[in-house]
């Protein structure tokens, strides 16, 4: 298949509803009753921290970001795809390539443990789920 007919074969609504989800699972994630007060402890942030910078940069910047993900987790996958290939690619992908990429970020910032896996568990879950959006949405 050539660049031209894997870009025809994409879902574009899946790629948005999959990039979607990774702002729900985060913000979930990152809300009190999960990790959220661990995170802003590990990371020196108070409240008044978080409202600073620019929204808007922040969280268009994070969706773009997202975006590119499923997008090049839709290109991995393929046409051929199902929601139990797109569960094991996601979370092979978030293990394999994302926390292992920010693993060895990580180890050189002088990170602790407890930082990366509040921060890659978040990414392992996103891969998942956007593997199973990808996958199960024709």
């Amino acid at each position: 298949m050539d660049m031209s007919q894997a870009f025809a074969s994409l879902n574009w609504w899946a790629i948005i509803v999959a990039s979607l989800s990774n702002f729900i699972i985060g913000g979930v994630w990152y809300s009190p009753i999960m990790f959220g007060r661990q995170w802003m402890e590990v990371n020196r942030f108070t409240d008044e921290d978080l409202k600073k910078g620019n929204q808007g940069t922040i969280f268009g910047g994070g969706y773009i970001l997202a975006f590119i993900s499923a997008f090049n987790l839709a290109m991995f996958l393929g046409p051929q795809s199902d929601v139990s290939f797109g569960i094991a690619a996601g979370a092979l992908a978030g293990i394999g390539w994302v926390s292992t990429s920010m693993g060895i970020i990580y180890l050189f910032e002088r990170k602790s443990g407890r930082h990366f896996f509040i921060n890659a568990g978040c990414q392992v879950v996103t891969f998942i789920v956007m593997g199973a959006i990808l996958g199960a949405w024709k």
